[in-house]
């Protein structure tokens, strides 16, 4: 049983598996988006948040850390420029992984590990979408419902007394000597 690991070994010697981790965030860092086996997804995931969240303190010594992790020069330069400033309004769950399917060799399950898309062009667009949509749907509600039937009579109704119609809002009328509980 695996109670209280930390990290998966990948197979892997510990020198042999921090470099496949260096590798796998200097191609993340650099192209924003990598395909990769999910076991490693899942491992470089946890490295490239952790990434971020230095990158966002801006100090020399996160600079010093990332550059630590990375022994890049340029990947290190990118996380301070461009994807720190990307998530500035983020708390975390800066990445997100896509499952692909199964490599044809060995019939490994395969998947896309990427840096989320900068946030404030859909925050816009969403929040008009949303209002438009929520405000289309109850105005064609109450249109139909007024025009379905005007005068139509309702249940437990006599023929010399059909009630009275009410805006949909409103609220109904209560019988003399009815108290609400």
């Amino acid at each position: 049983m695996r109670h209280a690991k930390d990290h998966r070994k990948l197979g892997r010697s510990p020198a042999h598996r921090k470099a496949l981790l260096r590798n796998l965030m200097n191609s993340l860092v650099i192209s924003e988006r990598i395909e990769t086996t999910v076991p490693r997804a899942k491992e470089l995931r946890r490295l490239a948040d952790r990434l971020i969240t230095l990158g966002k303190r801006e100090t020399l010594h996160a600079r010093r850390r990332v550059f630590s992790l990375l022994s890049n020069k340029a990947a290190t330069d990118k996380i301070f420029t461009s994807l720190a400033g990307r998530f500035a309004g983020r708390e975390g769950g800066y990445t997100r992984i896509m499952r692909t399917g199964y490599r044809p060799g060995d019939g490994a399950e395969m998947a896309i590990l990427e840096y989320l898309p900068a946030e404030e062009k859909k925050a816009a667009s969403k929040g008009k979408k949303k209002g438009a949509a929520k405000k289309a749907p109850a105005k064609a509600a109450a249109a139909k419902k007024a025009t379905a039937r005007p005068g139509a009579k309702r249940k437990g109704t006599t023929g010399e007394k059909a009630k009275e119609s009410r805006a949909p809002g409103a609220p109904r009328k209560r019988k003399a000597g009815t108290e609400e509980k």
